[in-house]
């Protein structure tokens, strides 16, 4: 696929000065086994603002690029990531009740924009996502949202289990699916604060982090068919969520 060069950030000092001047990235591809104390710079900068690296062959590098890389590429992030903390302390201070997606190990980038695009239409105020293992908030995930991820805060955070954490110490309840719950998705209250967390099609919730969940439920289905893609279960939730809410 090809990248547009504007997206990209090349070379080590450019990506430095990114870096330090809170320009939001999305990721960092630096060749294997580079060192030095450039580098050495370029992975602590990383470590402070939460920006993933990944280890790749020269040959990747040069596949995205004909310039100078020096070893180093960044993307560009097309929407800001905001602190967890700050955005709940935001939500609050409007007098809104937190309404939060989490979202596990959905790779899909179209998944992510439709459900970026249901939250922003059902009143939730943010999206999680860990800092790897989830898609890229790329140009394709945009057209998806219909633009929906810039009307919405994003928050990216190094570990989703600490996150359930900041979330339970603001009294922000965390709920997520499981096929075998007692309870159904429309016996939740949803006018709480409160976080959905929602997982990959064929894995589900990371079982660490369902455990710390507060309650469990599923979503009824008319047949035994397979289940609703994530996008559309996510869709459904939040709608209950606003419905309860509106009333």
């Amino acid at each position: 696929m090809a990248v547009k060069q504007s997206s990209l950030i090349i070379g080590r000092q450019p990506l430095i000065e990114a870096l330090e001047s809170g320009r939001a990235i999305d990721k960092i591809l630096l060749q294997k086994n580079t060192g030095g104390d450039i580098v050495n710079q370029i992975r602590q900068l990383a470590r402070e603002r939460q920006v993933p690296i990944q280890p790749v062959p020269v040959e990747k590098l040069n596949s995205l690029t004909r310039a100078n890389h020096q070893g180093v590429l960044a993307f560009v992030a097309l929407v800001p990531y905001l602190d967890l903390q700050q955005v709940i302390d935001h939500v609050v201070s409007k007098g809104e009740a937190p309404l939060f997606v989490m979202l596990d190990g959905v790779t899909d980038v179209r998944n992510i924009g439709a459900i970026a695009r249901s939250a922003v239409c059902c009143g939730a105020q943010a999206i999680i996502i860990p800092d790897k293992g989830v898609g890229a908030l790329n140009e394709e995930a945009m057209k998806s949202s219909a633009g929906a991820l810039e009307h919405i805060h994003i928050c990216r955070v190094n570990s989703l289990l600490k996150a359930v954490d900041t979330l339970h110490l603001n009294g922000i309840q965390v709920f997520t699916s499981e096929m075998r719950a007692d309870k159904k998705v429309f016996e939740l209250h949803f006018p709480d604060p409160c976080c959905i967390i929602m997982g990959d099609e064929g894995r589900g919730v990371q079982a660490h982090l369902a455990k710390a969940a507060d309650a469990f439920f599923t979503i009824p289905m008319a047949t035994k068919f397979d289940s609703f893609n994530v996008s559309v279960a996510t869709g459904i939730v939040l709608y209950e969520a606003m419905k309860q809410r509106i009333k």
